[in-house]
Parts: structure tokens; sequence; C-alpha cells
């Protein structure tokens, strides 16, 4: 039985010891969490505001929960501890911090994975299964908006959201980002962004798009997979997948036919077997504490995520 702690207990935190409770071959012995306003159990587990009693508990792993702008003093309390560690995303504020955790677990041989959540919806992971499918892929367009949310001051709605589709775009295409030219926003008034468009062109050739804002009153989440044979339309809010497959349409009016693109062909929307991310994502990391087939999102890939995120920040014409 594997022994976790969790740090952090705001709103992701909570949903993280809800999981960790419950899962299999695992038992939560402690939370760690600055707030001395806190009761001394949450759920009927023991709450430390100071980390080294928390560490103190003979714990394997933890999940960092905590700030962004905390994630580097953290993690290197962890390392130094000897404690595999499941971080929330982003890896850390910027990429030097981030890369500096990366070699702080790999010199001490430690576990490190990042809380890219969207790698295990189910949406998703059918949609990578089957990216053959679409045979050569040609373009990538993401929507991820709605309204914001104060419990985020330290990150704009780059790092904070972004991130997510710059890593999902990696992985399933098996790409990465070549070059990058981003517009960003604030309306909202605060320190950091809280818009952004932005376009990039793969190594493979594909061209990208994300829209990222957190001033839309609706909730969107959608990554649209353009091919040669057809379109994935992803919704990770619903879970749900569905294939366009090009169609043809012959004629014999030659005039139309010089110009005659694809058309619309079959519509599919997979029935998929729908089990909750976060708790897909906690099983893959226990199984990589316990050295077995995992599919974790490793702290390069974190770092990999945030270089990006970092170069549309870098290349940004930011409009008032």
């Amino acid at each position: 039985m594997l022994r976790a702690g969790l740090i952090g207990l705001g709103m992701m935190g909570k949903n993280h010891a809800r999981i960790l409770e419950n899962l299999e071959g695992v038992e939560l012995v402690g939370i760690c969490d600055s707030n001395s306003n806190l009761e001394s159990f949450y759920r009927n587990v023991k709450v430390f505001v100071d980390l080294k009693d928390l560490i103190s508990q003979g714990i394997d792993y933890a999940v960092v929960a905590v700030p962004t702008t905390l994630h580097f003093q953290i993690s290197k309390i962890l390392s130094d501890s000897g404690i595999h560690a499941l971080i929330e995303k982003p890896l850390s504020y910027d990429l030097e911090s981030s890369e500096a955790i990366c070699k702080l677990f790999t010199e001490n041989s430690l576990i490190g994975a990042v809380g890219h959540i969207e790698r295990f919806n189910p949406a998703v992971i059918e949609a990578k299964k089957r990216m053959s499918q679409l045979g050569r892929i040609l373009q990538v367009s993401t929507i991820r908006q709605g309204p914001f949310s104060n419990r985020i001051s330290d990150v704009g709605v780059v790092k904070d959201l972004a991130t997510h589709d710059i890593d999902l775009v990696t992985w399933m295409t098996g790409s990465n980002y070549l070059k990058v030219f981003a517009h960003t926003s604030n309306k909202l008034g605060r320190k950091h962004e809280d818009m952004i468009v932005a376009i990039a062109r793969l190594n493979n050739g594909a061209i990208v798009n994300h829209v990222v804002n957190w001033v839309s009153p609706t909730k969107e989440r959608s990554i649209s997979i353009v091919g040669e044979n057809g379109m994935f339309k992803i919704d990770t809010l619903l879970g749900d997948l569905t294939f366009y497959e090009n169609g043809e349409t012959r004629t014999n009016w030659s005039e139309v036919a010089t110009f005659r693109g694809v058309s619309e062909g079959n519509l599919l929307r997979y029935a998929l077997h729908k089990v909750e991310p976060l708790l897909v994502e906690h099983q893959n990391f226990r199984d990589a504490v316990l050295g077995r087939k995992h599919n974790s999102v490793s702290l390069q890939e974190g770092c990999n995520a945030l270089r990006v995120a970092d170069e549309m920040l870098r290349d940004d014409y930011q409009m008032g």
C-alpha cells in the first residue's frame, strides 16, 4: 500500500483529496495547507500546516496543488526528501524554474509528473488511438474559454489554460511547435493577460490556432483535428468524440469537377466508456511509482508546454 500526501487544499486540492481517499492501493495519510484556520482533520484525514510534519508521516509520494509560484519551492523540499510527486499544471511559473524541477527529480532518481488532466479525458484518449485514420494532419484548432475564476491570481490565461492545449497538440500529433505568433489582451484589469489568440506551425507542417480566454460567459472546450481523410471534433467537457469523414461526390460536369474539393461524408460519434479524467490521472501516477506501465505526463513534457507558452508571451502583440 502506497502512502500518499496532499499539499494544498484549495478547489483542485479538494478534488485530489476525494480521489486519493478512494484510490485502490493508496492510503492518503495526511494533507498540508498553510491556512491555519482549517480544521485539524479534513474528511477524516489529518491536516498539517508545516510540510515537514506531513513528510514525517513517511509518505511515498505527494500531490502538489498549491499556487504555481510555490511549485519550485515545494518540489525542492520533496525531491530533497526522496519523495515522488504529481505536480499540478503548469509545472511552474516559468521555464527556468520548470527545468530546475526536472533536474532535481532526475538527479534524485525520483518519479515526477505534471497534472495535464486533459490527456486522460476519454474522448482525447480515443482520438489518440485513432489518429492514423485521419491520414496526414493538416490543421488543429482549439477553443478553451469561459468566465474568470478568482482562485487564479499568479499566472495568466496562457499558462493556466493554454498549456492544456499546447500539451494536447504536441502529444496527439507527435510533433513539436516550430513557430508561434500570438496576440494577447487584458480586459479584466489584472496583472496578467486574460485573452489570447495564437497561431503556430508544427514540425510536421500542420498549422495550429488556439483561442483562449477568461472573458466568455459560456464555457467551451473543443479541439478540431483536420486530416487528409476527415476531421475529429473533441468536446472535452462532455467527453465526446465525433468523426467527420471526407466524402467524395462524383460529377460529370467538367467545369465543376475542376474545382471540386472534399465534401461531407459519413458522420460517427463514438460511444465511449467514460471514467473521470482525474481518477485516470491518479491511477497512472500510482502505477508509475509502482514501476508499472503508465501514461503519466513527464516533467520534461511539462517543460515543453511552458517553453511554448513563454514563446507565445514573448512574441505577442499586446493590446489594452
